[in-house]
């Protein structure tokens, strides 16, 4: 979150449940001197509305990306990008990839996911 902020995504918005995520995701914040800058709200992905976001930065266990894919495809803008630290969306073809190993991220553009998921499925969405 404070890297996206850092690169002029505004506004910059982390959800956890883990108390103790939310609270070092909030100190680390702190920390680096993006206190007020960017916020770490103690809410479920799962409940969260995400169809005004358009920059999504996801850091997730691959058994979540299938469910979570379904719901960005539901709910984002095609305008949206999605990034996804350390591990892919098995089912989509990132629009570029940055890093390798532990360190490796992949960027999907909503618009092309929901195309090839479109032509995928014979004319309707996965």
């Amino acid at each position: 979150v404070v890297e996206a902020y850092k690169q002029g995504l505004r506004p910059a918005v982390g959800y956890e449940l883990n108390p103790w995520l939310l609270c070092l995701s909030n100190y680390r914040a702190w920390k680096a001197g993006y206190h007020g800058k960017v916020s770490f709200l103690k809410k479920d992905l799962w409940k969260v509305n995400l169809s005004d976001c358009y920059n999504v930065i996801v850091f997730l266990a691959p058994s979540v990306k299938p469910p979570l894919a379904a719901k960005l495809l539901a709910e984002l803008p095609d305008e949206a990008r999605v990034v996804a630290g350390r591990f892919p969306f098995p089912s989509w073809t990132p629009s570029s990839t940055l890093g390798r190993g532990l360190e490796q991220v992949w960027a999907y553009d909503m618009k092309e996911v929901r195309r090839a998921a479109w032509s995928g499925a014979g004319g309707s969405p996965v």
